[in-house]
């Protein structure tokens, strides 16, 4: 491992003030890493660093990753993309640029700098899955041209070219596909159902459930998730992923609805929509490779997750 300055591993995470990329950042200034934050602003917020900002080994760039970058890292983990439907879909060419380009650039300065670069996938690569749970086998069942598909088919180019620059170039790789994941610092306006549901029902408004909310999803607490990433990361080298991380339990939307309602105290009534274009059915992990490999499991109850989420949001109630 080489290092500079001096100092521990310097590591760069590209979205690195967005809701993951924050908390990740902070897990490696806690490990006695150098952190380089870069960030373009589009989803990510300065106020989700701004307590790391005082901390002399963690640096912040803003930057697009469509386009080149030249820094000294000993790793790279590339989470820069929008990630959920309301922002990737605002400028969907840009959204494929971010995961293509992106992926590109950096995994070209991971291969300048041998570097260890970690790619944040999600669990969209398997669309809306015929197999479930999903293993990291199944190949996905996604729509290519419908209004979803610059995330999914992008982030789905990305894990190509990361393979391919293992194959090619023997760069040290990690795909980790992320499956959905909550907690504080998510953004208040980001069309996710968990941010959706808790900010209706802390403003009293319906509650707004798509379908007949028996489709499911599985929720998992950041602080698990990047616990996760980070074990990905540092584990041996032979270990490329992808790899699922998230949690099993599997939630319906009318059960999630009705768990925040309880938890807020609201007085929120549940109020039903039609489905959006390919929203898959079902969503959960099978992790047995995370448990196998990096001896990760998920902690924390959705009960424990969401009372520690709803308390952030409620900073955004006026």
């Amino acid at each position: 491992m080489s290092t500079f300055r001096g100092y521990n591993k310097r590591v760069l995470v590209t979205g690195g003030a967005g809701f993951l990329g924050s908390h990740l950042c902070e897990r490696l200034l806690q490990k006695g890493c150098e952190v380089i934050c870069v960030d373009n602003y589009f989803t990510g917020a300065r106020r989700n660093i701004t307590h790391l900002l005082g901390n002399p080994h963690f640096e912040v760039i803003r930057h697009d990753v469509t386009f080149p970058l030249y820094v000294e890292v000993d790793e790279i983990y590339n989470l820069a993309c929008p990630a959920s439907p309301v922002h990737y879909q605002h400028d969907p060419v840009q959204t494929t640029k971010t995961s293509v380009h992106g992926a590109i650039n950096m995994l070209g300065l991971a291969k300048r700098l041998n570097a260890r670069i970690l790619q944040a996938s999600t669990s969209e690569v398997y669309g809306d899955p015929v197999v479930h749970p999903q293993p990291e086998e199944y190949w996905g069942n996604v729509n290519p041209i419908g209004p979803r598909s610059c995330y999914d088919e992008g982030k789905r180019c990305a894990e190509t070219l990361f393979f391919d620059y293992h194959r090619q170039h023997r760069l040290a790789i990690k795909v980790m596909r992320i499956f959905n994941t909550y907690g504080p610092r998510m953004h208040p306006n980001d069309g996710r159902v968990v941010s959706n549901f808790i900010m209706q029902a802390l403003r009293g408004e319906p509650i707004t459930v798509y379908g007949d909310g028996a489709q499911t999803r599985s929720f998992c607490y950041v602080d698990d998730l990047i616990d996760g990433m980070v074990r990905l990361m540092d584990s041996d080298p032979a270990i490329t992923g992808p790899i699922n991380i998230g949690n099993p339990g599997e939630f319906t939307m009318l059960e999630l609805a009705e768990q925040v309602i309880a938890l807020t105290g609201s007085r929120s009534v549940i109020e039903h929509r039609p489905l959006p274009q390919d929203d898959p059915r079902q969503r959960r992990p099978d992790i047995a490779k995370a448990k196998t490999l990096l001896n990760w499991e998920p902690q924390i109850k959705l009960e424990e997750g969401l009372r520690k989420t709803i308390e952030y949001f409620k900073n955004f109630v006026g």
